[in-house]
């Protein structure tokens, strides 16, 4: 699909699965398609009673290279039962296209979700976006993109990749494994070339930070004291929207562990769920 092939297309069932046969819970599903590509396709968990809810929209990592919306089934499911309208989104990787194909692809699941809120018993002008690793920073980048984003409340990462580029410097003759393989997986996002001359212009587009506007949504993100996206890949964002009077808060957990894993350690998801409840409820 290209960029302006994404302005809402007319969504349509692929498939409907119950997650709860004996209809207990009060949640439907259905996978839908917001664009013509393979991976333009999303999970929807909503509960069907005509009230408008909040939206969670979740975006899954995997180096943006692979990975999987079912990686984010249960953590889905869990937003659902908490009264959330969830939107588990798949976007084309890295192998099949470059950046920005990925953050246009978050745009128009959003655009699509918004257009037909009223299906999905969703409240368009109150949602956030959470994404884990690689996804983390698809979820950043749409909280910077353009001037803010209408109806969006606030942008979660865990472990994000914020900066691309200190990635890449902090891959270069890393004894780390994990930083060497975060290196050679943004160059591949950014069509395989380097952040000079010709690329620079990707690789800028890439760079959260830098595209920071005061009506951007406020940022949460969660990192592991010692994991090979450290802390400090959220401090260059927290300084640029402060600049311009955006909260980001950096929460940290002691160990190493990474997206999903770091979400599951103990009261690190409690916390992200505090903090999306204050914001939209």
């Amino acid at each position: 699909m290209t960029a302006q092939a994404t302005k809402d297309p007319t969504p349509g069932p692929v498939s409907t699965t119950s997650p709860d046969p004996y209809g207990l819970s009060g949640l439907s599903t259905e996978t839908i398609s917001y664009g013509a590509r393979r991976r333009q396709d999303m999970d929807i968990w909503w509960t069907p009673d005509g009230t408008k809810r909040p939206g969670v929209f979740l975006i899954h990592g995997g180096w943006w290279s692979s990975g999987d919306k079912k990686q984010m089934t249960e953590i889905a499911r869990s937003y659902a039962d908490l009264g959330y309208t969830v939107f588990n989104i798949n976007y084309r990787l890295s192998g099949e296209a470059a950046w920005p194909a990925q953050r246009i692809d978050a745009l128009a699941s959003i655009a699509l979700a918004r257009k037909h809120a009223e299906r999905w018993s969703f409240d368009p002008n109150k949602y956030v976006v959470v994404g884990f690793s690689a996804g983390g920073h698809i979820a950043a980048s749409i909280g910077t993109y353009g001037d803010g984003q209408r109806g969006l409340k606030g942008v979660v990462g865990l472990s994000p990749i914020i900066s691309p580029l200190r990635a890449y410097a902090d891959g270069a003759n890393s004894p780390d494994p994990y930083k060497r393989k975060l290196r050679n997986s943004a160059i591949q996002l950014a069509g395989g070339c380097l952040p000079r001359g010709k690329c620079s212009r990707v690789w800028a587009s890439m760079e959260v930070a830098w595209h920071a506007s005061h009506n951007d949504a406020p940022v949460l993100t969660v990192h592991s004291t010692d994991e090979f996206v450290p802390p400090s890949q959220s401090q260059l964002l927290k300084e640029m929207l402060g600049q311009v009077g955006v909260p980001v808060t950096i929460f940290t957990a002691p160990g190493v562990a990474h997206s999903a894993p770091l979400y599951r350690e103990m009261g690190v998801a409690e916390r992200v769920q505090q903090w999306i409840a204050e914001r939209i409820g």
